[in-house]
């Protein structure tokens, strides 16, 4: 009898809360009808949500009758708040669609923290390429956007090549800045260097690009110390069905792209993407010196192509967790830009295979890379090695046989008299990396808080063509950091307390801190952050031995003939300090600006000669052994390697307004300054040893004063813009690389850099930069077929825009698009 009772009054009491509680359920859709899985839905004065399920729906059970008000949200869509009152007993249905964002402030990205968070609660200065960006630019080459961006640096050095950097000290072997794909490097292994074209996924699959200007190395690690570039694919499960792309242009363009994405059911998903890309360069040959005598580059190959293809598999093994598996694949053929001449890419080919977990609080990733070439070699050395032999009388046959690995010295008046040196122009490559992250990430009341670890291993492989590596090189480093976050909503302040150790095999231990305030003021949102970062050297900067010596890795420190040292490299540091503010001004008018200053110590500077033979100062050890064992028959006569500088100062300001004159119709204006001061009183910014610190041993390579203006125009089925870019001219130095007006470098009466003339080992066509204007249209036929035309300087302006590289004639690109669903049709037609 008393179990019963027991039984009576536990039922009596569920039945008793049921009566004095309600839930919330509903279906969460796009502005198409097509639902949204993983939109979160939110009671912020619960501190209760959920995320919609692979139809879009959702339910919060066991909420206290009320009033509340519901926050939904999703990445690269606009949020909504809905008042929805709780009855008890009930159901309470709540049916609402997002629309894309289509302002700056109701953007939601998730680079910054790794997590969905407002654009306006972000402690940073972030630039957002979205989806609706790229849908409506109708060219295979989305690196283009990138130009579009404040506080970028943007620089284009063919038809296929563009690049970015951030924030300064650009140079054409440039790792100022990291680039990640999916929560995995999108770097070359032994390089550093951003994969840019290398990459395995095709714009069709790409949902969005956010860039993140400063330090971001806290939560990402060394190498994100001046910006991060993250870009983000799409789920299948947002973007079901059949994408087919043709486009083709001026240079003898053609790209052809494939994707398919499907959700089999609430449990699985599946995409695969393909793309072939080929073209032609623009008729331009770099100048290779022989002593005083210019040469042509030897088998100079203008065609590119670039082949990839990827496919990707989600789980979800719960209804707040999901597995994804990911294999790609890239292949290409192109001309490449170094510090050291211009190399011919043949078939080098990168393959990246991940396997990611996601939840709400705990993600787990892990992933392998790896890199493969055989035929790649350097343009400047090959031709250089080819001379020797020729103008010591060898065939024509022999000498480009030998020109890969080998340059003759003569010694005597008869063929034959002298030696074969090792002057390798080859680069073979078969480097692999391994990378793993765990992290936990949960909240107690206003308090978020994160945890993480991450572990890289890079296996350099360069088969002892461009490294000194005869057995491998292997090098390992592990970070762990944590981040706090307090929020005050009512008052609008809001905390933020990071802090990373990374762990490197050769340098041991450094930390990285990060502090910031944001403060929300009626429409906007003021920030104040610290943050420092670390750039640790590449395998390249410590172990180079690129063209027979001419490029050596500084992982061991240089003597000279005189008794004077270079230091080895160790890891440099920059203490940046921001402030900022984004918000909306008017109904109309949003900003977007920012001022920074940066202290750099040890900067890591771009290739530099640390030889002066023209007053008898040679390289003559490497470490303790002398030079010529470690390079073969080099005299250190002209020796490029990185060194480390004292003491630099940057600082800036970068300016972002979007004034709305209708819903159609907006303008964007961008600005950005940058300067920097170099201590001349530190004589480890004596770049060339000569006893005095002079402005030009560390060159910027960035333009003091940067300028754009857009106009944007989408209506009904029709879309375009018009964009002007204005880039102050500047000088431009790295390697035997320069481009720069006359000028005397060292004050003594004579002029060291002449413009339109030869200059070392290079010939200087004077300072990079320039005024172009881009433009692009597009037409929605049908809601299934799209076509679009972009057009890369419209009024062909004779800008030079990178070292060894042509002139950026005008660029035309022409793209039809179909999108269709099998599933869709099978559906309409009742099947």
């Amino acid at each position: 009898m008393k179990k019963l009772f027991l039984l009576l009054t536990l039922f009596s009491t569920f039945t008793m809360a049921a009566q004095n509680s309600g839930s919330i359920k509903g279906m969460i859709t796009e502005a198409s009808g097509s639902p949204l899985s993983g939109a979160t839905v939110y009671i912020k004065s619960l501190d209760k949500g959920t995320v919609t399920d692979y139809d879009g729906n959702f339910v919060l059970d066991n909420l206290e009758i009320g009033t509340y008000d519901v926050t939904i949200s999703y990445v690269g869509f606009a949020s909504t708040h809905q008042s929805v009152s709780v009855t008890a007993g009930k159901v309470t249905t709540l049916n609402t669609s997002l629309k894309e964002s289509d302002s700056i402030l109701n953007e939601v990205v998730i680079t910054a923290n790794k997590q969905p968070q407002k654009i306006t609660d972000v402690p940073a200065t972030v630039n957002v390429i979205t989806a609706k960006d790229i849908e409506e630019f109708p060219s295979f080459n989305i690196g283009e956007l990138a130009s579009r961006q404040k506080g970028v640096d943007f620089v284009r050095s063919g038809v296929l090549g563009t690049g970015i950097n951030i924030r300064g000290f650009n140079s054409a072997f440039n790792s100022k800045n990291l680039q990640v794909t999916d929560d995995r490097l999108s770097t070359l292994i032994a390089t550093g260097l951003p994969m840019g074209s290398f990459s395995t996924v095709t714009k069709d699959d790409i949902s969005r690009v956010e860039i993140l200007l400063g330090p971001n190395g806290t939560l990402y690690g060394p190498n994100a110390h001046n910006g991060l570039v993250s870009t983000i694919t799409k789920n299948p499960r947002q973007s079901e069905g059949t994408t087919v792309a043709l486009g083709f242009g001026n240079q003898s363009v053609l790209t052809t792209r494939l994707r398919h994405a499907e959700a089999i059911n609430d449990k699985f998903a599946y995409k695969f993407h393909f793309e072939h890309s080929q073209g032609k360069e623009f008729n331009y040959v770099d100048s290779v010196y022989v002593g005083t005598q210019a040469y042509k580059e030897l088998d100079l190959d203008r065609d590119f192509t670039s082949q990839k293809y990827g496919a990707s598999i989600y789980y979800k093994p719960s209804k707040n967790s999901e597995i994804n598996g990911y294999y790609g694949h890239s292949n290409n053929n192109n001309i490449g830009i170094t510090s050291a001449g211009r190399n011919q890419i043949k078939d080098w080919s990168i393959d990246v295979a991940q396997l990611k977990f996601v939840s709400k609080h705990f993600f787990a990733n892990t992933y392998y890379t790896w890199s493969k070439t055989e035929d790649t070699y350097a343009m400047n050395q090959r031709t250089q090695n080819y001379v020797s032999f020729v103008e010591n009388g060898f065939s024509e046959e022999e000498a480009r046989e030998r020109s890969y690995m080998e340059q003759w010295l003569q010694t005597g008046p008869n063929q034959g008299d002298g030696f074969a040196l090792q002057r390798g122009a080859l680069f073979k490559d078969a480097s692999e990396r391994f990378n793993a992250e765990a992290q936990y990430n949960n909240n107690w009341k206003k308090l978020y808080y994160t945890v993480g670890a991450q572990y890289q291993l890079d296996m350099a492989d360069s088969k002892g063509t461009y490294l000194l590596d005869e057995d491998g090189i292997d090098l390992d480093q592990t970070g762990i950091y944590t981040q706090l976050e307090y929020k005050l909503d009512d008052s609008g302040w809001g905390f933020l307390l990071g802090g990373r150790i990374d762990n490197h095999e050769l340098y041991g231990s450094n930390f990285i801190p990060k502090v910031a305030i944001t403060k929300k003021v009626n429409n906007g949102t003021f920030r104040l952050t610290y943050g420092k970062g670390i750039a640790v050297p590449s395998i390249l900067n410590l172990k180079g031995n690129l063209f027979g010596g001419l490029v050596l890795g500084n992982g061991e420190g240089f003597t000279l003939t005189d008794g004077s040292k270079v230091g080895k490299l160790d890891v440099e540091t920059i203490n940046s300090y921001e402030i900022g503010y984004k918000g909306q001004l008017t109904d109309k008018l949003f900003i977007d600006v920012n001022g920074y200053y940066n202290q750099s110590d040890n900067f890591i500077s771009p290739l530099v000669n640390i030889a002066d033979a023209a007053n008898g100062n040679f390289v003559t050890h490497i470490g303790d052994q002398p030079i010529g064992e470690v390079s073969e028959g080099n005299n250190g006569a002209f020796i490029l390697t990185y060194q480390n500088f004292g003491h630099v100062d940057t600082y800036g300001v970068d300016v972002g307004l979007n004034y709305y004159f209708s819903d159609s119709f907006r303008t964007s204006v961008n600005y950005s300054y940058f300067g920097r001061e170099l201590d001349k009183n530190d004589l480890d910014n004596d770049g060339n040893l000569d006893g005095q610190v002079l402005e030009s041993e560390l060159p910027i390579n960035t333009p003091n004063h940067k300028f754009s203006v857009g106009l944007h125009f989408n209506k009904g089925k029709f879309y375009g813009a018009v964009y002007g870019r204005f880039v102050e001219k500047y000088d431009f130095f790295s390697g035997i690389n320069v481009a720069a007006e006359t000028q005397d470098q060292d004050g003594d009466g004579v002029n060291e850099i002449v413009e339109n003339a030869r200059v070392g080992r290079t010939w200087n066509y004077g300072q990079l930069g320039g005024f172009s204007v881009d433009a692009n249209a597009g037409y929605n036929v049908t809601d299934q077929l799209s076509m679009g035309l972009s057009i890369t300087n419209l009024f062909n302006a004779k800008n030079r825009e990178f070292v060894a590289s042509p002139i950026i004639e005008t660029l035309v690109s022409f793209e039809l698009k179909y999108q269709f669903s099998l599933k869709q049709k099978k559906t309409s037609n009742g099947n």
